[in-house]
């Protein structure tokens, strides 16, 4: 089986923060998140609501997108994630 990266957007139950990283473990990285195990961002602002993520098979890539993710205005992360989650439900249970 062949090796994913993921781009991957979370965020805390009010949708007031956005978070954005790269992992090859999706649901390991969310679990981490949700269990507060990641010190930083997301343990200081509750961001345990996973609302987006992309597949890659080659980590420059997703690494790339998620340089160019980081920059958009909140405004372009919230389309983005609105077009694949329109109520932007939790996925964890799609992974």
């Amino acid at each position: 089986m062949e090796q994913k990266y993921y781009l991957y957007m979370m965020t805390n139950y009010t949708n007031t923060v956005l978070y954005t990283g790269v992992t090859n473990n999706l649901k390991r990285r969310v679990i981490e998140h949700r269990d507060s195990l990641v010190e930083g961002f997301t343990k200081r602002y509750h961001c345990k609501k996973l609302v987006w993520f992309e597949a890659f098979d080659d980590i420059r890539h997703a690494i790339e997108k998620e340089k160019v993710v980081k920059k958009w205005s909140r405004e372009f992360k919230e389309n983005l994630i609105t077009a694949m989650n329109p109520d932007w439900k939790d996925m964890f249970d799609l992974i």
